[in-house]
């Protein structure tokens, strides 16, 4: 995506700021924990505007849609959420997590 601006196609936090100062809505989701098999690190972030756009990864399948989900939620309000996802979930198997793992995402907007 371009916004007019040069960015870091590969930093969503980069990405992050661009959308910023184009003056989109965003939220930031970032990997806090992770126990087990985990598709990505601590430290990985999301970066989601207020149309439902994103760049980045916290996990992969339906995890980001639950995350992007939340995220719109997150920018509405203005309230970050501490989201986790695993196996010991009942929905693990929906959001793709049966691989035996489980992460805490942290999901803030931010200004």
């Amino acid at each position: 995506m371009s916004n007019g601006t040069a960015i870091d196609a590969g930093d969503p936090l980069a990405i992050a700021q661009g959308w910023l100062e184009a003056g989109r809505q965003v939220a930031l989701a970032t990997v806090m924990e992770t126990w087990g098999s985990a598709p990505r690190p601590v430290g990985s972030h999301l970066v989601i505007d207020g149309d439902g756009n994103f760049e980045g990864s916290v996990s992969g399948g339906c995890v980001e849609g639950a995350v992007i989900a939340e995220a719109a939620d997150v920018i509405d309000s203005g309230k970050p959420r501490m989201l986790e996802f695993g196996v010991a979930d009942e929905t693990a198997w929906q959001v793709g997590l049966s691989c035996g793992g489980r992460i805490r995402v942290y999901v803030e907007r931010i200004d």
